[in-house]
């Protein structure tokens, strides 16, 4: 029973991990097919993942109320859950800052950062995958190395864009608009590093 309940833990983990696979995913189809008069959908779509996340997290959080034994420091569990929580979250909030300010048009740049989003997403499942056997895994820091670079790929992305935007929009409020779309942005590849390092941190408490 105690083998079973510990990988609770880490499956939970896996699984919040895929839904925010899923969720970049809805955010890259929206933003290559974009259709402005089709975000109250795609709003729809990826609340419900966001709830199905939130739904894992609590799920998670009652199980570890209970325990006595955990396979890793309470406070990692809960640090991780957390951290996974959030790029859900800030993923979402791209959504609703597209649909909120009626966006129409799609900056090019945006592709660019969207995919990085999942890129860090699809690695960031692969590193909780591996986190399931951190003891024996051989490219858990592989993982963690590689999400903190897509990081910095981000950071870069978004200072090119404020500077094209800022060099070429002339409307002042288009720049507001689009200075914080950039910014949720790069938030979501921030809340994937956010999980590596407590991934990290929860390796170097339980070994």
């Amino acid at each position: 029973m105690a083998k079973k309940q510990d990988n609770f833990y880490f499956e939970t983990f896996i699984k919040c991990a895929e839904h925010a696979v899923e969720a970049s995913r809805i955010l890259r189809r929206s933003i290559e097919s974009y259709n402005p008069d089709g975000l109250d959908s795609i709003l729809e779509e990826i609340h419900n993942t966001e709830h199905a996340a939130d739904m894992k997290k609590h799920e998670m959080m009652n199980v570890l109320a209970k325990a006595f034994i955990t396979p890793i420091e309470r406070d990692d569990i809960i640090l991780l859950s957390q951290c996974l929580d959030e790029v859900v979250d800030k993923i979402e909030d791209v959504v609703l800052r597209l649909y909120c300010d009626n966006i129409r048009t799609i900056r090019p740049e945006m592709i660019q950062a969207v995919d990085i989003v999942e890129k860090c997403c699809s690695e960031m499942k692969l590193m909780m995958e591996d986190f399931s056997d951190f003891k024996h895994s051989k490219t858990l820091h592989e993982r963690i190395v590689r999400i903190n670079t897509l990081e910095e790929e981000a950071d870069r992305i978004f200072i090119s864009s404020m500077r094209a935007i800022h060099t070429t929009e002339k409307d002042p409020v288009e720049i507001i608009i689009w200075r914080d779309v950039f910014r949720y942005l790069e938030q979501c590849a921030d809340a994937c590093e956010h999980v590596a390092e407590a991934c990290e941190k929860a390796y170097m408490n339980n070994t």
